[in-house]
């Protein structure tokens, strides 16, 4: 079968639904057991009928105990029926079967597609398989899509996948796509004069619409653009370590984009072993844990303001000579002075190695 009963069920139930309010009978449909499945009448949902589908003629009523049975259309495992039997009762049969055909047709594609994407995304797939069944599910294969991954970092919620799905309703170019109980990624198609900001703003929008209905914070993970689909599992991938570097570096954000992450990138993909040796290189006089709580915050300070001093002693709200003598103080312990360009690079990518090695080894 094409989908589990279960979901067959919720996939018929909403065509019983509508159903409901145009016919005066029960309609409903079986499964391959005879059991119903879906029905307007909902006290005969579980219900076992005598018109097994296996049992049915091929596009063509039957009447068996005074109910009408018909097989829904391309499947041998689901029949519609009517309670009651007569030329109204075949007609409604047949509008019925063609009705919850359609809708188990559309839901099938839907669902084989989403599989597809997912097999991509994980790296579960033949790059051959993916050319030959993006072509039979008329997936289209050459288009600019980006992958988002919505991460929940406190609390797994799995409406968060039925808030996409709202937002993003099956189509043959955008994918909603369970990864696990904490990750959901949106495989969105991007035309030609969306920017990494459009994403951005989209990433936000979602973050917002989560937090307003579900009341859980999530972190965005965004990866690049990429033009064909076999390509879509570098774009989760850089999702995947947005959200990883960003966690370490840059706590506080909720959305990453992957062409943003700048030397956090460099330093995340490094061995732990080689960053200890850097810090333990740089700092050869005294450790970083030398420098105070004040001292770290006037270098982030003065990094924050493109190392300018009077810029940076404004923010702080101290005299000029009190950040030289600040600046002259670090430059005493660790031999740097951060008023070089080289200088200030290599102390800060010291702050970032060790802030790294800070969380690796909470993680150990």
């Amino acid at each position: 079968m094409g989908v589990d009963s279960t979901m067959a069920g919720e996939v018929f139930q909403t065509v019983m639904l509508q159903i409901k309010d145009a016919a005066d009978c029960v309609v409903g449909v079986t499964d391959e057991a005879g059991v119903v499945v879906a029905c307007t009448d909902f006290g005969e949902i579980r219900h076992r009928k005598d018109g097994i589908p296996g049992e049915l003629s091929d596009k063509s009523v039957t009447v068996k105990n005074g109910c009408t049975y018909m097989l829904l259309p391309g499947s041998s495992d689901y029949a519609a029926f009517v309670n009651g039997s007569g030329e109204v009762a075949a007609a409604i049969c047949r509008m019925a079967a063609v009705a919850l055909g359609g809708a188990k047709a559309f839901h099938d594609e839907k669902h084989d597609n989403t599989i597809l994407i997912k097999k991509i995304l994980t790296d579960n797939i033949l790059p051959g398989d993916i050319y030959a069944h993006s072509r039979e599910l008329s997936v289209d294969k050459e288009i600019q899509r980006a992958v988002l991954l919505v991460h929940q970092p406190d609390t797994a919620d799995p409406a968060v996948i039925d808030v996409l799905q709202n937002l993003f309703p099956a189509g043959r170019n955008d994918f909603v796509i369970s990864i696990n109980e904490r990750d959901t990624a949106l495989v969105k198609e991007l035309t030609d004069d969306m920017v990494a900001d459009d994403l951005l703003r989209l990433a936000s929008a979602l973050s917002e619409t989560i937090s307003s209905e579900l009341y859980i914070k999530t972190v965005i993970g965004i990866g690049t653009a990429v033009s064909h689909i076999k390509d879509l599992a570098a774009s989760f991938k850089e999702a995947q370590t947005a959200i990883d570097v960003g966690q370490v570096f840059e706590p506080e954000k909720s959305i990453i984009h992957y062409g943003t992450l700048g030397i956090g990138r460099l330093i995340y993909q490094l061995p732990t072993t080689l960053c200890e040796m850097f810090l333990t290189e740089v700092f050869k006089k005294n450790t970083i844990e030398s420098l105070d709580q004040e001292t770290l915050f006037t270098i982030l300070k003065f990094f924050e303001n493109n190392l300018n001093v009077s810029e940076t002693s404004r923010k702080l709200f101290v005299h000029r000579n009190t950040l030289v003598y600040r600046i002259e103080k670090i430059k005493k312990l660790t031999g740097l002075d951060l008023r070089e360009f080289d200088h200030a690079i290599i102390f800060k990518v010291a702050l970032m190695v060790k802030q790294y090695l800070a969380t690796q080894g909470a993680q150990r």
